[in-house]
């Protein structure tokens, strides 16, 4: 199975959400998209060009950019709000908390360059705390795609549900290797059926998880791989099939190790089926500028480390 999961090229994930928010739009005319100064970024040129009365150019003021979107949707609006993941949150968590969380507000917060992967922006845009922040408010649904197809699809998925939703996605080019049809929001997607050790990961360090798949399988290793790309809610289901079955877990996510996909999995396990669990995620730290693929080694996140760690959490089962 692992033979057949290959990359069809590169393209930013960032994307997906541009081209997903277009098509949503023009099946649903109570989309409405608004940003903060970072239209370019967020790839909203389409929508802008075919859309412009239904975009709103809030400038460099992201908490008044969620005070709008939460008023737009007493009028019945679906407001898509657009900047990068540390603005997205960091930057305004009251405002998320207070006026869209509270009241269950139908808001998507679109959040761009998140991540070790944004580079060399550094230690101040790279937020890796940002899903921790977002799952422990309750009723948010937390959404990490992992390639350009899936968040295009998860764009769409997100514009049909009511509620406020983060979704979370990045800046460079990265592997494609799923389909839309593939993505069903809340359901986690086994990408790779395996007998020794489950690995679940979302966002980029999917096809990561991938790559650390077929090194295991050439050291005669079974690794399933399970891409969670809904955080929140958690396809319990799914998780306890897989680790019922191999008896440890790899969790690998581009975000502290402390709140993220790894303490919603570690959680599950603890609760239903207590196994040995690793973790691949930055630990308890800020990021730093450089290049996106020497950072993802520097830290650990990377192929070999999720070999590594998928072997160290067999070793445990012992």
């Amino acid at each position: 199975m692992l033979s057949k999961i290959q990359s069809t090229g590169t393209k930013d994930t960032r994307s997906g959400f541009g081209d997903g928010i277009l098509e949503a739009a023009r099946e649903n005319p109570n989309i409405i998209a608004l940003t903060a100064d970072l239209a370019g970024s967020l790839k909203l040129n389409g929508f802008i060009k075919e859309f412009p009365e239904r975009f709103i150019q809030c400038g460099i003021a992201e908490a008044n950019m969620m005070g709008i979107a939460a008023g737009l949707t007493i009028g019945g609006k679906i407001p898509f709000t657009t900047t990068f993941a540390n603005f997205s949150t960091g930057r305004v968590y009251d405002q998320i908390r207070q006026s869209i969380a509270y009241s269950g507000k139908n808001v998507k917060i679109c959040a761009s360059h998140a991540g070790l992967t944004l580079g060399e922006d550094g230690a101040t845009h790279q937020i890796l705390e940002d899903i921790g922040m977002m799952k422990m408010l309750p009723d948010m649904t937390v959404v990490v795609p992992c390639d350009y197809a899936q968040t295009k699809a998860a764009t769409k998925a997100i514009a049909n549900m009511e509620g406020p939703v983060y979704l979370r996605f990045g800046r460079p080019a990265w592997p494609m290797f799923t389909q839309e049809s593939d993505f069903v929001l809340g359901k986690a997607q086994v990408l790779a059926n395996g007998t020794d050790v489950s690995i679940f990961a979302c966002g980029h360090l999917v096809w990561l998880a991938v790559e650390a798949a077929k090194l295991l399988e050439a050291k005669g290793i079974s690794a399933e791989v399970i891409n969670i790309h809904t955080i929140k809610p958690l396809d319990v289901e799914a998780i306890l099939s897989s680790i019922q079955k191999t008896g440890c877990a790899v969790t690998a996510e581009e975000h502290n190790i402390i709140g993220g996909l790894g303490d919603s999995i570690a959680q599950v396990a603890s609760k239903h089926c207590p196994i040995p669990i690793e973790y691949i995620g930055t630990n308890d730290t800020f990021g730093e500028s450089g290049k996106p693929a020497d950072l993802l080694v520097k830290y650990g996140l990377d192929a070999n480390h999720i070999a590594a760690a998928a072997e160290k959490s067999i070793s445990r089962k012992k």
